[in-house]
């Protein structure tokens, strides 16, 4: 026989007896079983099993089973399953049977009707009571009462209350705040399930039990405090705060409190005003709310700040002591008018006439007995007013009653202006006026006077007051004497003014000073060392010495730099208060009582030396330039302060953070002209203390006064330490954290935020903000059930968000029970048969442990599920010997820790005819369901094909041209809308939708119209916005647009929102010291209301007007659209009350003052536009042509509207451009202006050239000066040979008009000789010289002189002929040939450029003048030079052959065949009575027996021609073939001077003087060819100017106009004037007589002047 046995798969017990009991705890995935000994088994048994006497049907269910060995399987037991089990053995061999008791213990149940009600004893507490719930079949151990406060999560407050206990008192929770209670209970199993929460209790407010904390109170005027504080502990609230009740009385009196209410819980800070000057307050701070006014603060103390006194010094006498000082006796005013800390006592004095003119003196306290001082160096004998009184730091209290004093007599100062008149051998009269210092009342003069040097010879005498002049009688003729005269008080004879003098000798002028010399130069001081001058026959009274400064030049300023009195002897004085590093030149004057003496000449120039800068920049000023950064500004030191080379000058800034005594940093500013520097990598949200001095290579100068500034607010540098999380419940993670370390909070921490992103789910992180700087916990709620999450925690100020927390912090949320799975298809259904598949939930909440399958008959009893569980990682499951054709209700749940989660329910028809289903139709978006980011679609599924839908997959396109995207594959087949979220705003989309059931897809529908999102806040705000000080009261705003993707919507514009902060309230260096941050903080929200301003959609700048100068504003912006705005910019500062100017000076006037000097004036800019004190101008000024090389910029630190500008090139063109600027910048420049300095002196010549040197003549050539200054005028070109030539050394001079010529032909040189030649240009007066030696030729290896030169003449040509000499060093190139005319004398180049293998030469005598004769020599020429001249020729004239018909025989016979016919022809007319008188007009001319003829050869150029016999010639040069010379120039241009070294020039006396005309001569071409000589020169002509025999200075004779030809081609220079004016030349013998014309026309003889070729 078998056995029978109940099992269990927890508890494996065998029973050896009939009666037992198995007690098991309750599990829902628990087997028990109960099984019996085994018996003798004879032959076939059955087994049967009752519970309690009723027989157990185990197919009725798959929860108990029998098996094989007989055992009882009971799985998922349940209470349901207690009771007694009997299993009865049937066999053949007999019948037997066991019973067991089976008990199921399970976690007791929750406690049922859990009330909670307030304590009526204690407001602190709530009482609690519940019924005893079933204890699971197992004692209840303990319960646990569990409470969540304000929503928080739900945290153990009781954690062991007795078994016995159906009610409690939870007591130790906060007024004011809702609680929420649940209980469970606990036995052996665990703990129960709770029970259902309790309504939400909210406990009566109490007042506040804690007071604010952190009370600071400082004082804030002589009349206020102010009073900060933080409020009380959130935890000590005990309700919502209301405000605060502010209490204050004087400190150390039990007087009553007077209150100040606060009425608004945020402002956390009040300004106590109506106070007492200086006196001490006790203040304390309470907190209150809707329950009453809670506990108040500890006392702070704190004074008023001082005020100035209000009373004046009591009992205050005053009396002179002696004649310069007044003595003060006082006692101090009342104690409790002094209003501070007595600083001491100003005693006041000014004169009763000059009431302005205040003499003070301060005096320290003495708080002992009767107060005193005195005031010193007063004027004597003067009535004065005196005062006196008391001050404090703040300022002076009001001065006593002022008291009318005389100071004493005194001796009288020097009488003024000693004069001597009436000057005779044996009496003078001296005069003078009254002192200027009286001193008291003048009784009388006092008069001496005594023999120079004669002490025993003085005689004193005493005059009354009115005498102010004295005749001093009885002196000794022509002796010097000095007297004495001085003004006389009742106290005695005052300072002696002296003076000498000589009877009989009136006193004269005094004459200069020489001989200056500079010694003992340092910084500030030099002696000066001089030869007095002439003294005028009487003392030198005063020596008054005068520099320029700076500037040192003819044209520059002197000004008196030192006097000395009473020092008639002087030789040496020391000049005191000079500028070190300044150029100095001195000169001086001495005095004497006739007048002062010409200055002396100048002294050199010197240059004091460098010293350290005496002064500190002025005007400095910092501001917040950013959040590591501020702004140094300051006015520069002028240049008269530099003390030094201002290359070295530069700026020291140090610098240290106020609240620690570290060392100092500094920083170097090397250029001297800025005027701004920015301090660089400082601390956040730190006051910094500064100072500033220039620095010179000699030393440093002293620093300036501390200013202070703060960097400003940034955001944290660091994140919150000590981050931590954890998970509270399946959707809610608590997360706590530490401040941010006060080093890096970088300003005042407002709140934190968590950053949280669900792992490798959310694509960004979300943010969950906690104002406050308080807490510093949160709990993030309605998260993903058993998901990880990666958290975060940053700390922001009102500037941005810090550091987050790192590294990041992972936490997961607890575990659930999952959803429901999704996406529940049966791919394959069968007549009898089903396969269902699934996928996990879309929120498993945990993990899948396994799923369970429940489905039935949908006709059958909703409770006759046949259950089937599987694993985790099933996906599907066949369900068999199912009814064919009928419809089947299958349920799908899934398994976690926490149990089985919510099933999924689905419906299949057991048929083959199944087929896809039809699309949904009627796709609908409701306009009324479409928001900003979501909208509603809705339809009307279509068929299901037989087949029941299983889900909806909806997609979206985004136009104009997105692709499909799906957006859920999930929507459950019984819906018939969706929400489609997660949408962008103010877009336009089309949806579709498919169907999906067991046999699959079916189409997508037809799209819905297009759909477009409602409009959104813009979602950033505008980027990069700047603000920039426009005015003194305006700022300009200036910003870019959001990017368009964030706009959301259609923008309609911006908004500007801003405040004025005012921590930096007041001008100038103010500071305000501020306690801490959190005071600061305080201050800045008292105007927590930001004005607005709208701007248009278009703009992108804004100006905001009407601000008050000297305050910090801050500033943000945003953007909105009709639905509203972004969130706000980072918000900038910006400092009002600074801006540079706005227009640019007016009225530029640029004025030339001399050659390298322009004075410029100008007016300010428009008040209107100075924006600010203008401290000063910058001057830029340029030449004209070249701006960018040439541009120079001058500062002038003072704001007067004059400058001159030195050091100028000129006669240049300049361009000035003016700006203004003050402490903000530089102003716009003003449109440019135009001035000319003056012509000045020309540089030198920039070469001297010498070309075409021989034995007699060269051509001297210069250039233009680089720097004309000036147009040019002209030339003067000089030289004479460096020794005498046979005796005589003549200095030649001649001028050249105009700029265009600037060579010179010279023709009178001596053979071999060396000259010196001198060249200057002219302008306004003439330049430099530039120098240079040349020699006549023939140079050292030239030629030598050809050979047997002949010359034959044929009746219309002329041939020469000659024999080449020796050639030289080199060989021989070519030949020139010279001619000389009988009319000039001079040697002059005829032709040019002859072959070297010529010979012979040509030329036709109509290239000659006629009637003059000519002689002929060769040159020849290599590459050394001209060579030395062949010997002349014979003098060849000019004439042609006459022919037959005017040979002397034909003339003849015509005269008388003439004179016959004449004969005839008068017969003839007496015959007819006709008489008539002929009168012959002479054809000659009178000549004038000295005059200048002047022809125009050479192409109309006028040419001198000197007449020796006072003859009218006619001939000219000629022109040979090949040969072209050099025009002439016109007369006009050149004035000539010759210097002899006697008045005789080989015995002619120069004594005729010579009149100088012009003379004209027709041109003529030449058939000659150019040259290469030709070609090279420039198209001017050559002075000829030389030296003639001295029969040649007799006379100069002006040739009347002919045709002779003028064979010289110079086209290019033809149109020289012909009415040329012809200049003086001046001919002056080294003797030194100089010779001038003798009329109006008369003219110097020109000696050696010739026209040339």
């Amino acid at each position: 026989m078998g056995s029978c046995s109940l099992k269990s798969s927890h508890l494996r017990n065998s029973f050896k007896c009939l009666e037992s009991a198995l007690k098991v705890k309750k599990e829902k995935s628990s087997h028990q079983s109960i099984s019996t000994p085994a018996l003798p088994q004879k032959g076939h048994s059955a087994y049967v099993w009752k519970k309690d006497n009723v027989a157990l049907t185990p197919s009725s269910t798959s929860r108990i089973v029998v098996e094989k060995d007989g055992s009882l399987l009971i799985s998922q037991t349940w209470s349901g399953d207690i009771g007694d089990y009997t299993c009865e053995i049937v066999s053949e061999g007999g019948n037997d049977s066991r019973m067991a008791r089976l008990e199921v213990i399970e976690l007791p149940h929750s406690p049922q009707n859990l009330l909670a009600s307030p304590n009526s004893s204690h407001s602190h507490a709530v009482v609690l009571s519940w019924v005893r719930p079933f204890d699971g079949n197992s004692p209840i151990l303990y319960y646990i009462v569990e409470l969540s406060e304000n929503n928080s999560p739900w945290k153990v407050h009781l954690s062991n209350v007795g078994p016995e206990m159906t009610g409690v008192t939870v007591s130790g929770l906060t007024p004011a705040r809702t609680y929420q209670f649940r209980v469970c209970a606990v036995n052996e199993v665990g703990r129960g399930q709770y029970s259902a929460e309790t309504s939400r209790l909210m406990l009566p407010e109490e007042p506040p039990s804690a007071p604010p904390k952190n009370i600071v109170a400082s004082g804030r005027t002589n009349q206020s405090i102010m009073v900060q504080w933080q409020p009380p502990p959130e935890t000590e609230h005990n309700g919502v705060l209301r405000g605060y009740i502010l209490r204050y009385r004087l400190a150390g009196l039990p007087g009553e409190y007077q209150q100040r209410n606060i009425t608004s819980p945020e402002v956390n800070y009040c300004l106590v005003t109506d106070l007492i000057i200086w006196t001490q307050y006790e203040i304390q701070v309470a907190a209150y709310n809707g329950a009453g006014l809670g506990v108040f603060s500890r006392a702070v103390t704190e004074y008023t700040l001082q005020g100035v006194p209000t009373a004046p010094p009591q009992n205050v006498q005053t009396e002179a002591v002696n004649s310069t000082t007044i003595q003060f006796l006082w006692n101090p005013p009342p104690q409790q008018f002094i209003n501070g800390i007595n600083q001491g006592y100003k005693l006041l004095a000014w004169p009763a006439d000059a009431p302005e003119a205040v003499t003070v003196v301060t005096i320290a306290p003495d708080f002992h007995g009767v107060h005193h001082g005195h005031i010193t160096n007063l004027k004597k004998f003067t009535a004065y007013f005196t005062s006196v009184l008391c001050f404090t730091t703040p300022g002076d209290g009001p001065p006593s009653t002022p008291q009318l004093v005389w100071t004493h007599e005194d001796k009288p100062g020097a009488v003024g202006h000693l004069s001597f008149t009436e000057i005779l051998d044996t009496s003078l009269k001296v005069s003078w006026q009254e002192p200027l210092e009286k001193n008291g009342i003048i009784t009388g003069y006092q008069i001496s006077w005594e023999v120079y040097g004669r002490n025993d010879s003085r005689l004193t005498h005493t005059l009354n007051s009115t005498t102010h002049e004295y005749k001093i009688q009885g002196l000794s003729s022509l002796t010097t004497y000095t007297i004495d005269v001085a003004a006389v008080t009742a106290v005695g004879a005052g300072l002696v003014t002296s003076s000498t003098i000589s009877s009989g000798v009136p006193p004269d002028l005094p004459g200069a000073p020489s001989n200056l010399v500079i010694s003992n130069i340092s910084p500030r001081s030099a002696t000066l060392q001089f030869r007095p001058g002439y003294d005028g026959k009487t003392s030198i009274s005063r020596w008054i010495v005068e520099g320029q400064v700076g500037a040192i030049g003819d044209e520059e300023e002197w000004v008196t730099l030192y006097e000395e009195e009473n020092e008639p002897d002087a030789q040496t004085l020391e000049i005191p208060n000079l500028t070190p590093y300044t150029h100095y030149r001195f000169r001086m004057k001495q005095v004497n009582i006739v007048g002062p003496s010409p200055y002396s000449q100048s002294s050199r120039v010197i240059q004091t030396l460098q010293a350290p800068p005496d002064v500190a920049p002025t005007s400095v000023t910092v501001r917040t330039a950013s959040e590591t950064s501020l702004r140094l500004r300051w006015v520069p030191l002028p240049d008269s302060q530099y003390n030094g080379n201002p290359e070295s000058v530069g700026y020291r800034i140090k610098y240290w953070r106020s609240d620690l005594q570290s060392s100092a940093l500094a920083q170097v500013v090397s250029d001297r002209l800025e005027r701004e520097f920015t301090i660089e990598e400082l601390e956040e949200w730190m006051e910094y203390e500064l100072q500033m001095q220039a620095f010179n290579a000699v030393g440093a100068g002293p620093w300036s006064e501390v200013v202070r500034g703060r960097t400003r607010e940034s955001v944290p540098s660091a994140a919150p330490e000590n981050v931590s999380a954890e998970a509270v419940s399946s959707t809610q993670i608590l997360l706590t954290w530490a401040s941010v370390p006060e080093q890096d909070q970088n300003g005042l921490i407002l709140g934190y935020k968590i950053l949280f992103r669900a792992k490798d789910l959310d694509p960004e992180p979300r943010s969950h903000t906690v104002r406050g700087n308080h807490t510093q916990s949160a709990l993030l709620a309605g998260l993903r059930k058993f998901v990880l999450y990666e958290l975060q925690v940053l700390a922001f100020t009102r500037i941005g968000n810090g550091v987050p927390s790192t590294p990041l912090i992972l936490e997961r949320t607890k575990d659930d029970a999952p959803g429901p799975p999704v996406r529940l298809v049966f791919p394959e259904v069968r007549l009898t048969s089903v396969r269902i598949v699934w996928q996990p939930p879309e929120e498993p909440n945990g993990i899948i442990l396994g799923y369970q399958i429940a489905y039935r008959l949908a006709s059958s009893s909703p409770h006759t599920f046949t259950t089937v569980e599987v694993g985790a990682t099933v996906r599907q499951f066949t369900a068999t010997d199912l009814a064919p054709e009928s419809a089947y209700i299958f349920r799908l749940s899934a398994k976690t820790r926490q149990g089985w989660g919510e099933p999924l329910e689905a419906t299949v028809i057991t048929t083959e005819k199944r087929e896809r289903p039809a699309p949904p139709r009627e796709l609908l978006v409701p306009q009324a369901e479409v928001t900003a980011r979501s909208l509603r679609l809705q339809w009307v599924p279509g068929s299901d094909g037989a087949s029941p839908i299983r889900y909806f997959t909806v997609q979206v396109r985004e136009l104009p041209r997105g692709e499909w995207q799906t957006y859920s594959s999930s929507i459950s087949h019984e819906a018939t809308a969706c929400i489609v979220d997660r949408l962008r705003p103010f877009t336009s989309y089309k949806l579709r939708l498919k169907a999906t059931n067991d046999i699959g897809d079916s189409d997508f529908s037809s799209e819905t119209e297009a759909v477009t999102t409602l409009q959104d806040v813009p979602g950033e705000p505008p980027g990069s916005v700047s603000a920039t000080p426009h005015t003194t009261s305006s700022v300009l705003i200036q910003w870019q647009p959001p990017r368009d993707e964030s706009l959301n919507g259609l923008l309609q514009g911006y908004r500007i929102y801003y405040r004025e902060l005012e921590y930096e309230a007041g001008s100038g260096t103010e500071a305000k010291t501020l306690k801490s941050p959190i005071a600061l903080r305080a201050e800045l929200t008292a105007q927590s209301s930001f004005k607005t301003v709208n701007s248009s959609s278009t703009s992108t700048m804004c100006e905001l007007t009407h601000l008050k100068k000297y305050r910090r504003y801050e500033v943000i912006m945003t953007a909105y659209n009709i639905i509203g705005e972004s969130p706000a910019s980072a918000p900038v500062e910006v400092f009002v009350g600074e801006a540079a100017p706005a227009m640019a000076p007016q009225n530029v006037q640029v004025t030339p003052l001399t050659a390298s000097q322009l004075e410029v004036t100008w007016d300010p800019p428009p008040p209107e536009s100075q924006n600010g004190n203008i401290q000063g101008y910058k001057i830029y000024y340029w030449e004209a042509d070249s701006q960018n090389d040439t541009e120079k910029m001058k500062v002038l630190f003072l704001p007067e509207p004059v400058v001159r500008l030195k050091n100028l090139t000129s006669h240049t063109e300049y361009l000035v451009s003016i700006s203004a600027f003050n402490a903000a910048g530089d102003g716009p420049r003003s449109d440019p202006r135009q001035g000319r300095t003056h012509q000045a002196a020309p540089g030198a010549p920039s070469f001297l050239a010498f070309s075409e040197i021989t034995s007699t003549t060269l051509n001297v050539s210069w250039g233009e000066p680089a720097a004309a200054n000036g147009i040019l005028q002209g030339y003067r070109v000089v030289y004479e040979p460096l020794a005498p030539v046979q005796g005589v050394s003549k200095v030649v001079t001649v001028e050249v008009r105009g700029n265009w010529q600037r060579w010179l032909k010279v023709r009178d040189l001596t053979k071999g000789v060396t000259y010196f030649f001198r060249v200057q240009a002219r302008t306004i007066t003439y330049g430099p010289e530039l120098q240079a030696n040349v020699t006549a030729g023939p140079a050292e290896g030239s030629p030598g002189s050809p050979r047997d030169v002949l010359v034959t003449k044929s009746a219309s040509e002329l041939t020469l002929q000659w024999t080449e000499g020796h050639s030289g060093d080199t060989p021989t190139t070519g030949y020139v040939i010279e001619a000389r005319p009988s009319d000039e004398g001079l040697w002059d180049m005829f032709v040019k450029d002859i072959p070297r293998s010529a010979t012979s030469y040509t030329l036709s005598l109509d290239k000659l003048r006629q009637g003059v004769t000519y002689e002929f020599r060769v040159v020849a020429v290599n590459e050394v030079g001209y060579g030395e001249p062949s010997s002349p020729s014979t003098a060849v004239s000019a004439q042609v052959e006459a022919p037959f018909y005017e040979e002397w025989w034909f003339l003849l016979v015509m005269a008388l065949s003439s004179l016959i016919v004449i004969l005839l022809v008068v017969f003839a007319l007496v015959l007819h009575g006709q008489n008539k008188k002929y009168k012959n007009c002479s054809t000659g001319k009178g000549i004038s027996t000295m005059e200048e003829s002047v022809t125009r050869d050479n192409g109309g150029f006028a040419a001198l021609e000197l007449s020796s016999r006072h003859l009218n010639v006619k001939s000219t040069f000629s022109k040979k073939n090949g040969t072209r010379s050099p025009p002439r120039p016109s007369p006009g241009g050149l004035h000539y001077s010759d210097e002899d070294i006697c008045n005789k020039y080989n015995g002619a006396v120069l004594t005729e003087s010579v009149s100088l005309k012009e003379k004209s001569a027709d041109a003529s071409e030449s058939e000659a060819t150019d040259s290469d000589y030709e070609d090279a020169l420039p198209k001017h002509s050559f002075v000829n100017h030389y030296m003639s025999d001295p029969t040649y200075y007799n006379s100069w004779k002006r040739r009347a106009q002919g045709r002779a030809p003028a064979p010289h081609r110079y086209e290019a220079v033809a149109g020289a004037e012909a009415g040329a004016q012809l200049h003086p030349v001046i001919t002056t013998q080294s003797a030194g007589g100089v010779y001038t014309p003798a009329g109006p026309g008369a003219r110097t003889p020109l000696t050696g002047f010739s026209s040339f070729v």
